[in-house]
């Protein structure tokens, strides 16, 4: 049985995340596990695109099916439009994306 951390919640057929992001980086990457504001378990990601007219939620959302191995049609931005902080749904097996949260972490460690 997989254990899922606190930034991820298992749903039909797949599983919902909370992510937090950093628009207007110098690379595209997931850094691992923060802290939101309101003191919740967040991954980490960043966009080299600008958070104007949906940009960087498309570049979060061809990020995280990369690293999930999914097909970005199989992501979708549930809530936070317009915030840093992000609720996306991700249609698949959520086993990937917690291994390259982990490997990130000790990287950053």
């Amino acid at each position: 049985m997989i254990v899922l951390p606190g930034w991820l919640e298992p749903v039909d057929g797949g599983f919902r995340l909370i992510v937090r992001l950093t628009p207007k980086s110098a690379r595209d990457g997931i850094d691992g596990v923060t802290t939101t504001p309101d003191g919740r378990a967040a991954l980490a990601a960043r966009v080299r695109a600008v958070p104007e007219k949906g940009k960087a939620n498309k570049a979060l959302i061809q990020l995280l099916a990369k690293a999930a191995g999914v097909a970005p049609s199989s992501v979708s931005l549930i809530s936070g439009d317009t915030s840093r902080v992000k609720v996306l749904q991700v249609v698949g097996d959520p086993r990937r994306l917690i291994e390259l949260a982990g490997e990130t972490a000790q990287k950053n460690g």
